[in-house]
């Protein structure tokens, strides 16, 4: 099992310069289109994070907004979450990183998961049972109690009210507001 995924791995970064050149050559020509780019720049990050010892891919979600790459999860240890940034660092086309990724100590993992799956799930709950909240299109994510909300509202009250919603949930320690205005 692990050597067929290293197999993959390894065919994929050998694929990925000629694929890049390809992409870079078609861009040129249709005035380019970010979020090709964002999307092959978040499968290159994957494919380093799972092909580099030092980190559990798994573990790490990758997500890339022109060219600026966020790291969330939960790892082991601080030099893993190091490690982490540094490889992504390494990738062609990143222009930044922003590394929100937690330290959460192994025996201590399934507590702060059940935890968050029961924050995110009353995160949720409320923005159901709001009113003026019930038709936004809001993505909710916890991570050892730090909230983040993503997706689009129509406004900016109604993004800091669902932020104002989320700290009040017990458990929250804090809440990264990424919400985006509908244009």
């Amino acid at each position: 099992m692990k050597t067929a995924l290293l197999f993959l791995v390894l065919t994929a970064l050998l694929i990925c310069p000629a694929v890049s050149s390809a992409q870079s050559q078609a861009e040129s020509k249709s005035g380019g289109t970010s979020e090709v780019k964002d999307s092959w720049i978040t499968s290159k990050t994957k494919m380093k994070l799972i092909a580099d010892k030092r980190t559990k891919a798994r573990m790490i979600k990758v997500e890339t907004a022109r060219g600026v790459v966020t790291l969330r999860g939960k790892v082991a240890s601080g030099e893993e979450r190091a490690a982490a940034e540094e490889v992504t660092r390494g990738v062609d086309g990143v222009k930044g990183v922003r590394n929100t990724i937690e330290v959460v100590p192994e025996m201590k993992r399934k507590a702060a998961d059940a935890r968050d799956d029961q924050i995110s799930k009353t995160v949720r709950d409320r923005f159901d049972a709001d009113g003026q909240l019930q038709g936004a299109s809001i993505r909710v994510r916890a991570d050892n109690g730090m909230v983040t909300l993503m997706g689009t509202v129509p406004n900016v009250q109604l993004k800091d009210r669902a932020a104002d919603l989320a700290r009040k949930v017990p458990g929250v320690r804090a809440v990264r507001n990424e919400l985006q205005l509908k244009s």
